[in-house]
């Protein structure tokens, strides 16, 4: 085992307080919030039960890591939650000028589409 993967190895969790592997060295059975996610699950409120620990940009990186046995399914939205988030999503792209709807997003700043904004550039 190299020195770097040995100073990253601690299983029982004396030296970081939670169990700590290396890069790639996480026994079967945990799980990164992405990796769960991919699998089409959550944590579910379950604490970090690992972490895994490496040497990246700016120095010691971490990656938490939960039990895949306690994690939970992914909630799927309400047929109500999605029609709330589509509204909410066209209102982005509605103008409130023109009342035009593009096929962009208002810009904040402007607060109404480019036509409205810039009516010479348009004419032009």
């Amino acid at each position: 085992m190299s020195r770097i993967r040995a100073a990253y190895y601690d299983p029982d969790g004396a030296r970081y307080g939670i169990p700590t592997y290396w890069w790639k060295g996480a026994p079967p059975g945990y799980a990164t919030r992405r990796q769960l996610t991919a699998a089409g699950l959550r944590p579910g409120g379950q604490p970090i039960a690992a972490q895994i620990l490496w040497r990246g940009v700016g120095g010691t990186r971490a990656a938490y890591l939960y039990r895949v046995d306690l994690a939970r399914p992914k909630r799927t939205a309400t047929p109500a939650q999605l029609h709330a988030v589509r509204a909410a999503l066209t209102a982005r792209r509605t103008c409130r000028v023109c009342g035009v709807v593009r096929p962009y997003y208002i810009p904040r700043s402007l607060g109404e589409c480019l036509d409205c904004a810039y009516p010479m550039e348009v004419a032009a």
